[in-house]
Parts: C-alpha cells; structure tokens; sequence
C-alpha cells in the first residue's frame, strides 16, 4: 500500500496527471461519481485546469490506461502502455476507491487520508458534489484565468501576482510593472454550465465598490462542456444584481471537564 503522507508532498504535476488519468479509468463512472462529476468531459476540463494543464492531458492518460482495465473503452489497445505509465500503474493501482479518492483530493488542498466521497447530504442544490464545485469554482477557474490572461488586450503585457491567499477581496492584481503601485485586481469565479449564480463575499464586494474601474470580475463558464470566460470591469455598476444574503451558520461542539 501506498503512505500517502509521505508521497503526496513529492508528487510532480506530470505525475499527477497520469495519476489522475489512471483514476478515472480503473474506477469509471464510479469515480466520477465519487468526485462528484456529471461526466468525463467535466472531469477534464476541471481537473486538467486544475493542475494547470489541458483536459486533453486528462482525457490522455485515461485512455492510456483503458486497456488495462475492463471497460467499455478500447484506449490506446494498438499499442504497448508506455513505460512510467506502467511505473506508475504498478505503484499504484492497489489502491481502493477511497484511498484513492482521498490522493487525488490531497492534489488540490485535501487531506489525504480522507475520502472525499460525498453523499447526498453534502451536495449543492445543484447536485454537483461539494468537492467538484470547489475544483469548478475556485482552483480551476483561476488556473483558467491564469492560461488565458496574457491573451486578452485589458489584461495582456501586465504583471501577474496571485493574491489568493492574502485575503484583499480578489484573487489576482495586475500592474504594467511588479514595483509599480498602480494595480488592477480580478475576481475570478467558475460556473458548471453556462449560466449560474455567482457569489461575491463581503470582502469581494467592499473591493469592488472601492476600486471601481478597476476592479474585474472574471466569470469562466461551461466546465460541463467546453469552458470560455466572460469579463465585467466595474461588476456593481454595469448592470448586474446583487442581492445581500445574510446566514446564519451553527456550530456544535462537545465540552467535557478534565
């Protein structure tokens, strides 16, 4: 059997993307059901963006595999699995459905050594596990965003700094040089399928009504099929309705005297 622990910390992109192709074929539409998505083509797109690659890397290590295993795919049959594969089957492939759930989850923030398959009762009202709509919404829309910016004229030629983790109300600011003070920031959020809700936080929205026109908001829509981005500078002043939702969150816990 595979540490986890010790393994998860040293495993490289390209080997997470074999592993990740090598899932997908050995547990089918079991696994996908375990990560929560609709379809391969979901799984893909959502996964490949993820790790910062393209769904056809995905969709090419599963079918690398395919022969192996008794599925309805023929694969790459014509010719022999190419040897790291074949590393990386032989290292692998004992693990079970959980444990392997719980490998692939660890690739992008989960704890691996828990299973990140969800039942019902932790699905959105969409239907889409918790786990596919973190990967959807958050890491791979903003590695989405990442791969395409330079591309696009309000955005191409700036300097990139990922601001996730500082908690400013955005997830990226851009300036024209890395020492200048001058800056643009983007939220980037992802949708399943064409359409959808968006949820901005309270942080996100005092951002955006503080920087204004230079704020973007960054939608990359459809993982379900093919993803494509929509972007809207000013978002609190061109037309879109956001509505203030408050929750009320309860906490339980269990105190006992020593």
């Amino acid at each position: 059997m595979v540490n986890l622990r010790k393994s998860v910390p040293e495993i490289p992109t390209r080997k997470k993307l074999i592993l990740s192709g090598l899932y997908l074929s050995k547990f089918d539409s079991e696994g996908l059901k375990s990560l929560g998505f609709e379809s391969f083509t979901e799984a893909f797109n959502a996964v490949g963006y993820a790790l910062g690659s393209q769904p056809a890397s995905i969709k090419n290590y599963r079918d690398e595999f395919d022969p192996l295993f008794p599925n309805q795919r023929k694969g790459w049959h014509k010719r022999p699995i190419r040897e790291y594969c074949r590393e990386i089957y032989d290292e692998y492939n004992a693990l079970d459905l959980a444990d392997f759930s719980g490998l692939v989850g660890s690739f992008f923030g989960l704890d691996a050594d828990a299973s990140i398959a969800l039942d019902s009762a932790n699905k959105p009202d969409n239907g889409t596990s918790a786990f596919a709509q973190r990967l959807i919404t958050g890491l791979a829309a903003e590695r989405y965003f990442e791969s395409v910016h330079d591309s696009l004229p309000m955005f191409s030629g700036l300097t990139l700094q990922n601001t996730t983790a500082f908690g400013c109300g955005y997830d990226f600011r851009l300036r024209p040089k890395p020492e200048c003070n001058d800056f643009i920031a983007v939220e980037v959020k992802g949708l399943q399928g064409h359409t959808g809700s968006i949820n901005l936080t309270e942080k996100e929205y005092s951002a955006a009504s503080a920087i204004k026109e230079r704020f973007f908001l960054f939608v990359v829509r459809n993982f379900r099929e093919k993803p494509y981005h929509s972007v809207f500078q000013n978002p609190l002043n061109i037309g879109l309705d956001f509505r203030r939702i408050e929750r009320t969150i309860v906490q339980t816990a269990w105190l006992s005297s020593v």
